[in-house]
């Protein structure tokens, strides 16, 4: 039996990362600063500083795209390597949606792969848990990454590889 998998994102040195953003805190007056670049091994790099200044707190990377089927699928599959810290992962199932699923994981100083499973990634809006069910949806419009601790802290998650299984 093969397992079918979806590549969302593989990061290699000629990957066009220009449907890529970063959202700071700085929407609401906030003074974190993030930024997304590609470095010379081909990883994705977000990096950044995450300030309380101003009821601020958290930086985010977000990537939209033409709708993915996630039907076949039951997980993501990210291959990171971080900096100790915590960050969420987040889909949307449209991109119109106002709240985004979320799915916590933790980081080392190594490369690891980390398994998010899709059922049990949750509803939020702003930093509130919403009262509707977890993801179980058809499809993804986009994904993001967040930083967002509730404290002061430099950030820098290296990213190789998402994907659907």
């Amino acid at each position: 039996m093969t397992i079918q998998t979806q590549i969302i994102f593989d990061f290699n040195t000629h990957s066009d990362i220009s449907n890529w953003s970063v959202v700071d805190d700085v929407v609401m007056g906030g003074k974190s600063s993030g930024s997304f670049d590609i470095d010379q091994s081909g990883h994705g790099i977000f990096k950044g500083h995450v300030s309380l200044e101003n009821n601020g707190g958290f930086s985010l990377l977000q990537y939209r795209f033409k709708k993915i089927n996630t039907a076949p699928y039951t997980k993501v599959i990210l291959r990171v390597k971080g900096d100790g810290k915590s960050y969420q992962f987040r889909i949307k199932a449209k991109a119109s949606d106002y709240y985004s699923y979320i799915g916590k994981f933790d980081t080392s100083t190594a490369w690891e792969t980390i398994e998010i499973t899709l059922h049990e990634m949750y509803p939020a809006f702003r930093g509130r848990t919403l009262d509707i069910p977890n993801y179980a949806d058809d499809g993804i419009e986009g994904i993001a990454f967040l930083i967002g601790n509730k404290k002061a802290e430099d950030f820098m998650l290296m990213i190789d590889s998402i994907t659907l299984k």
